[in-house]
């Protein structure tokens, strides 16, 4: 999937890239997870990916709005491996399916694999209960930000093709045929499956309305016993894709090959009324702080808050004021960061004592003095410094506090 990262990640905009760490978060190795993956994105993509921590709901509150606040700035955000039933749990009646959403309404791409996947249904599949525990089958409400992003009712089926049990059914998710059908029975009339093969990307543009099938497998729209398969190089639209999982209509055009666009992400929609003030606010408070004027910064942090107060006097018939309220604790997030930082840029004030340390680390390695050597990476390390040996060299960055 290395080209379709690529891609999406191109197309994303200017903001940062993160990865959610909630599906795997209940795992002993999670903090192991979380390296790999990140390790994935930089050295097979070409992205440093920050982490966004949302391991559980119950997180001190600091944790939690700092994850928003970084989800608010990021313009590709990824969620893959772990429990769908988990991460249903963390995120269910938060604020992270309304931050989830309002990243591909400003333009960005939201990636979400596996585990993450399964969530985004109406309907979502409880995979370890039902495969491993022993459960009996049955779905769990799911966030339903296919539903919101695109009308759209549906349950996701990631791993649609899997073949790892060899003669043991493993297809569809770990399920199997029988298990399948006996689910399908539980869902709503107007609810079909959504399966999406391994190695395989279903990539909506939600302004577009087309849908793109990359990689290695196939899009299967099911709705009981009639399907339709759209295989890798295959497009179609948003509606014909609600009329399959309807069960009204095949998909036309399944095989024909995804016409070339000059974006496959979601452009921005256009902002009105708070949204637009709010996003305005963002903006100008952004440049203050780069610019190290933290009285400005402030001003447009108080200027948000009379806003959202002008505005709650009206009855607003659409959720600008929850995104309101999401940017102003993101200001306030990033005004407590500066607080204990500083505005200047970290790598101003520390860099030039890194680059000392790490040129007597060299010097150390070239005399195989090896000891002195890894006792400075040691101690850079300890002191939250990441140093990277590269075959141009040596790189360093601040780690994630």
């Amino acid at each position: 999937m290395v080209k379709v990262h690529r891609e999406l990640l191109a197309t994303a905009g200017g903001g940062s890239a993160a990865m959610l760490d909630t599906p795997f978060g209940f795992q002993a190795n999670a903090d192991d997870l979380t390296d790999k993956i990140g390790e994935y994105f930089r050295d097979s993509v070409g992205v440093d990916i920050a982490v966004a921590t949302w391991r559980r709901r119950d997180e001190p509150v600091a944790v939690l709005e700092r994850t928003l606040a970084l989800l608010g700035r990021a313009s590709w955000v990824f969620a893959g491996p772990g429990s769908p039933s988990y991460a249903l749990r963390q995120w269910a009646d938060t604020p992270m399916p309304a931050a989830l959403a309002e990243i591909v309404r400003r333009g960005g791409s939201l990636v979400m694999g596996s585990a993450a996947a399964v969530t985004v249904g109406s309907a979502s599949l409880p995979v370890y209960e039902i495969y491993k525990v022993g459960d009996e089958a049955r779905w769990l409400p799911g966030l339903d930000l296919l539903g919101t992003l695109t009308g759209i009712s549906a349950a996701v089926i990631p791993h649609y093709d899997n073949r790892e049990g060899g003669r043991h059914d493993t297809r569809y998710c770990y399920m199997g045929e029988q298990r399948l059908l006996e689910l399908e029975e539980m869902l709503p009339a107007d609810v079909g499956i959504l399966g999406v093969d391994e190695h395989t990307a279903v990539v909506i543009d939600v302004e577009s309305g087309a849908v793109d099938i990359m990689g290695a497998g196939g899009l299967t729209l099911r709705y009981r016993d009639r399907q339709t398969v759209i295989p890798a190089g295959g497009s179609t639209g948003l509606d014909h894709v609600a009329a399959a999982l309807r069960g009204e209509s095949a998909v036309p055009g399944g095989a024909t090959p995804a016409p070339p666009r000059e974006s496959i992400a979601t452009p921005a929609t256009a902002s009105t009324g708070l949204r637009a003030d709010a996003e305005a606010r963002r903006e100008a408070f952004r440049a203050a702080l780069v610019a190290g004027d933290a009285e400005r910064a402030l001003e447009e942090t108080l200027g948000l808050e009379q806003d959202i107060h002008s505005w709650s006097a009206d009855t607003l018939q659409s959720d600008d004021i929850d995104v309101a309220r999401a940017i102003l604790r993101a200001m306030l997030v990033d005004l407590a960061t500066a607080a204990r930082t500083g505005l200047r840029d970290e790598r101003e004030v520390i860099g030039p004592f890194v680059d000392l340390l790490l040129e007597a680390r060299q010097r150390a390695r070239d005399t195989k003095d090896f000891g002195s050597s890894d006792a400075l990476r040691d101690g850079l390390i300890a002191l939250g410094i990441e140093v990277r040996d590269t075959p141009d060299g040596v790189t360093w960055e601040r780690s994630t506090p």
